[in-house]
């Protein structure tokens, strides 16, 4: 039947700085000698992410948070990509529409048209940030038995001619030489139903793996019912859901039956073993051993997909409730001040990291700026991203802490420099009160409140 090939899927770089803020802050002041150095960087950080967070308090609520937070809406391609393929989830799961507003979000699409998205969105939009890759390793002894059947059921088909009544046409996947961008990577699905079949394949156990999108929101409002309107909209946040087991995050998912495909096998079988039975029974020596024999297959092809069917339902019942209590993160309002503070964190990566890769390599125009960045990434982190080196400088500028000469070389001003335009922040202040560290008499207080009072944002002392 020939050897299978292998899965590779192309998938594009994403502008999520996913580690977190302390452990980039400790990594990057390990690579200074000076201890002294080293304190004044942390200071710097600080007051780095005390500014950028003062900055969007006051415009939390002119701020396009899912934007500003990396999260895109999943368009028609990347489903289909996620369709294409099973991972865990193996029964086909559907939403009940009947369930869900088609009002609101279509209306919203409408006032705000956008390319290339899914039919469903309007009745939910799943917005997804961050690739990742999970594995899993078990026997999987059942799954090997319908990867054997389904492999010779579609050979069967296919030598009657039958199989373009069956299967659709496979996905075409985004890895042509005229689609390929530098800034895209490949990763390999590892499946049961493209492995070879080998002893050791079939009676060992096998790793399979499966491309992650790290961040999901859901995000629908449920159809109004008799006199009492639904106006709520229900936001929901995932984390770590392979890419094929998208399903698991819908909204008002219908309970799962059998497959067209089991009950084709049902009633194929059936046709053939009562075939079969009558046959034998015509004809004038009944050999009933042939009977048993036929009726015991049958009986048993049966019982195996339906105890196929119980396990597939016990393992996606599973899977739906670890969706609910180990991979969802929030939902409702705690969804939107967690990615208001994700808002924030990305920003303060983005303007550390390029502050530091400034402060390495001196003056640097705005592309090989953000190549340094994405190198120091890939090398100190392993994490290979899209750097946003727009939106770093244009806050490291707003800070006041790089300069742009004539000839369009960016340059900063340095770790001490930068910690004495920045200045001290009330955060600072709080926290040095808390731990009672400097305030010990009533003349230190009050000038350490002048003090603060003094201090303005770098950009308001520039409009001077």
């Amino acid at each position: 039947m020939g050897k299978p090939k292998k899965d590779i899927i192309r998938l594009e770089k994403e502008s999520v700085i996913a580690i977190p803020r302390k452990r980039l802050v400790s990594e990057l002041g390990m690579t200074m000698k000076s201890k002294e150095r080293r304190e004044a960087f942390d200071l710097l950080c600080d007051r780095i992410e005390y500014t950028v967070r003062a900055w969007h308090h006051l415009r939390f609520d002119m701020m396009m948070v899912m934007e500003k937070s990396n999260f895109r809406i999943a368009d028609n391609e990347e489903i289909e990509l996620a369709n294409s393929g099973q991972y865990l989830l193996r029964l086909p799961i559907v939403v009940d529409e009947s369930k869900l507003d088609n009002k609101l979000l279509k209306k919203y699409f409408e006032d705000h048209p956008t390319e290339n998205i899914p039919e469903f969105s309007d009745k939910y939009v799943i917005f997804r940030r961050g690739i990742g890759l999970d594995k899993k390793t078990d026997w999987f002894f059942m799954e090997k038995v319908d990867m054997i059947i389904a492999r010779f059921w579609k050979y069967l088909l296919q030598m009657t001619k039958l199989d373009i009544f069956f299967f659709k046409p496979p996905h075409q996947k985004r890895d042509s030489e005229s689609d390929t961008d530098e800034d895209d990577f490949f990763v390999e699905r590892i499946r049961l139903e493209n492995m070879e079949l080998s002893f050791q394949n079939l009676f060992l156990k096998n790793t399979i793996q499966e491309p992650t999108f790290e961040r999901i929101i859901v995000l629908y409002r449920q159809a109004t019912t008799g006199d009492s309107p639904e106006w709520g909209i229900h936001i929901k946040h995932f984390k770590n859901i392979p890419m094929a087991d998208l399903e698991i995050v819908l909204p008002e998912k219908k309970m799962p039956g059998l497959t067209p495909m089991d009950w084709l096998s049902f009633i194929g079988s059936a046709v053939v073993g009562l075939v079969a039975v009558f046959t034998s029974i015509e004809t004038s020596k009944v050999d009933l051993w042939v009977v048993f024999a036929i009726l015991s297959t049958l009986i048993g092809y049966c019982a195996k997909t339906y105890f196929s069917f119980q396990q597939n339902l016990a393992e996606y019942q599973n899977l739906i409730t670890q969706s609910m209590y180990e991979q969802q993160l929030d939902s409702g309002r705690g969804t939107l001040l967690h990615l208001c503070d994700d808002v924030i964190q990305q920003e303060v990566k983005e303007v550390i990291i390029a502050f530091f890769v400034l402060t390495k390599i001196g003056k640097s125009t705005l592309p090989d700026l953000d190549d340094q960045c994405e190198k120091l990434i890939k090398e100190m982190f392993n994490e290979e991203i899209n750097f946003d080196v727009d939106d770093a400088i244009q806050k490291l500028e707003k800070l006041g802490i790089v300069t742009k000469d004539s000839e369009g070389l960016y340059s900063s001003v340095g770790i001490k420099g930068a910690n004495e335009i920045i200045g001290p922040t009330t955060e600072e202040a709080v926290v040095k009160l808390e731990a009672k560290e400097f305030v010990t008499t009533p003349a230190e207080r009050e000038q350490m409140f002048a003090d603060i009072g003094k201090w303005k944002p770098p950009e308001q002392e520039a409009a001077k």
